[in-house]
């Protein structure tokens, strides 16, 4: 195993699936000696990264040089092993990799440097087609086992040897909402407090659940094709202030308007005698896959053309107030529309 490719949309997953994997490839080795951990910085400040490979050495005040990251890394991808067994290359945020970066790696990754482990970590964005392609033939592709919050709450207390009582594990996953990474710290300080074997109650879990969790991605229009105003409403709070690894900043409720633009227009393009079944749906809406149509198609039916038409003049509305014309401040514009737009499902499912 000589390059890995460390995938996963939780970051903190992804960097504790990155450690597993370092421990493994060192074995006893020193790390001080046989570990290069590096993270490719962003190019969108002031592209400044992009031009990183073309920086001349800095000088870090005591008069020894510290290479640019990039420079750093092909360093040492080309350097044996001193005094270990194997080097380990870490290589982290790969989507920030320049064109001409990538394709040094993917070179390097077709001829690689015997004794040379390599480490690639996805992040900061979509990974460059030369390095993906490179990847897919030559690497092993590896990534956290459950990324899914309440999937990897009974992995992660299985291998505690804990339990939770079946209401305090649907708290649990439900106050974390989407921030599954931070599963594994909070079994780790259960299993510390408890210790091994006890079932604990939802009154005993409480005190260390701490602040709510990023909600998921289609928690908030689902919750409104349910009609279900009050969980459409905590979940748009959800948005507007929790913060988490997959969601380093509370979402501005414009953003929120657009995700309602985006849902409500693919239901519309499902207002349409000739769509029947959801492989209809899923060719109108392009998917790939029929089986995640059906939740559009049955939300674009209950409402029907009136129904839709209420939703649009809702939206319409909305759009108005967010810029102004309503004199309401946007959080109570988003909250007001939320609220009306959950109602109409509501009403719809009643019709």
């Amino acid at each position: 195993m000589s390059i890995v490719f460390v995938q996963g949309a939780d970051p903190g997953l992804r960097d504790r699936e990155v450690q597993r994997v370092v421990d493994e490839l060192l074995g006893t080795d020193d790390r001080s000696f046989a570990l290069d951990d590096h993270t490719i910085a962003s190019r969108r400040r002031g592209g400044a990264a992009a031009a990183e490979a073309a920086e001349p050495e800095e000088d870090d005040g005591d008069g020894s040089t510290e290479l640019p990251a990039f420079a750093a890394i092909t360093t040492a991808l080309q350097s044996p092993p001193f005094m270990t067994s194997a080097r380990v290359v870490v290589v982290r945020e790969v989507g920030n990799l320049t064109s001409e970066q990538a394709q040094w790696l993917a070179a390097w990754i077709n001829d690689p440097l015997e004794g040379v482990q390599l480490v690639l970590v996805a992040g900061g964005g979509r990974t460059p087609a030369a390095l993906d392609k490179a990847i897919k033939a030559h690497a092993d592709i590896v990534g956290p086992a459950a990324e899914d919050t309440a999937d990897l709450l009974q992995r992660e207390l299985k291998d505690a040897h804990l339990k939770l009582a079946p209401a305090a594990a649907k708290e649990v996953a439900a106050h974390l909402g989407d921030d599954a990474g931070r599963v594994p710290e909070l079994v780790e300080v259960l299993h510390a407090t408890f210790g091994d074997g006890k079932v604990l109650s939802l009154d005993e879990v409480d005190p260390y659940l701490g602040e709510l969790g990023t909600a998921e991605r289609f928690a908030l229009t689902n919750a409104i094709d349910h009609g279900d105003v009050a969980g459409a409403l905590e979940t748009l709070h959800r948005y507007l202030a929790a913060t988490s690894a997959k969601q380093p900043k509370p979402l501005h409720p414009m953003q929120v308007m657009a995700t309602l633009v985006y849902h409500y227009q693919r239901l519309l393009r499902l207002d349409d005698p000739a769509i029947v079944t959801k492989e209809h749906a899923a060719t109108a809406l392009g998917m790939k896959s029929a089986g995640g149509a059906r939740f559009p198609l049955d939300a674009s039916r209950k409402l029907g053309t009136s129904g839709l038409r209420d939703a649009v003049g809702l939206l319409a509305q909305a759009e108005l107030d967010l810029r102004g014309a309503g004199g309401l401040d946007d959080r109570t514009v988003i909250e007001v529309l939320v609220a009306r737009l959950a109602a109409l499902s509501r009403r719809s499912a009643r019709r």
